[in-house]
């Protein structure tokens, strides 16, 4: 069922992965602008509002889990559902660009989805991936689910990928 759920939004992006389709409003609760729908990072980054997307440079990963991702990260793709709104989101997601940049991750591999306080996006994309906390990031080795983190690391980011990715190469999948 995963794997058709990720061949079917695959086949609905007319360009692959790099694709915006989203819609823009402000949140009630806090004020914060929010992004719902298909998004890219330089969408994120065009928003002047979004000053925790300054992240990613100050992050600094554990050397070992980069060296393993560096190595084995490339050969996937990742599935990002997050709220432009959440503090989550604002701590997590920039984690994660850093990552994907020191280990030379493909942006044409991630595909990114803003989601409101009630965790729907613009389309159907959230019920399809059964989306119930943000940010939640998705790992896929062809069109199949491999692994998910969801809300918050349990050891790291870059520590939670290695483990999902050690544990699909262990399996021999």
């Amino acid at each position: 069922m995963k794997s058709i759920v990720f061949l079917i939004l695959m086949l609905l992006s007319v360009s692959g992965f790099a694709q915006s389709d989203f819609d823009r409003s402000v949140d009630a609760e806090n004020g914060s602008v929010v992004f719902k729908g298909q998004l890219t990072l330089e969408d994120l980054r065009k928003e002047s509002s979004f000053e925790w997307l300054d992240g990613p440079t100050k992050y600094e990963p554990d050397s070992t889990a980069m060296k393993f991702l560096r190595k084995h990260l490339p050969d996937y793709k990742l599935v990002t559902f997050l709220g432009t709104w959440c503090d989550d989101s604002h701590t997590l997601f920039p984690k994660l660009v850093r990552i994907m940049d020191i280990a030379s991750f493909s942006p044409s591999n991630h595909m990114v989805f803003g989601v409101d306080r009630s965790k729907t996006t613009k389309y159907v994309e959230s019920q399809l991936y059964r989306i119930e906390f943000v940010p939640t990031i998705i790992v896929y080795k062809g069109f199949t689910e491999i692994g998910r983190i969801v809300e918050t690391p349990e050891k790291s980011l870059e520590k939670d990928l290695v483990r999902i990715i050690q544990s699909h190469l262990d399996s021999g999948r």
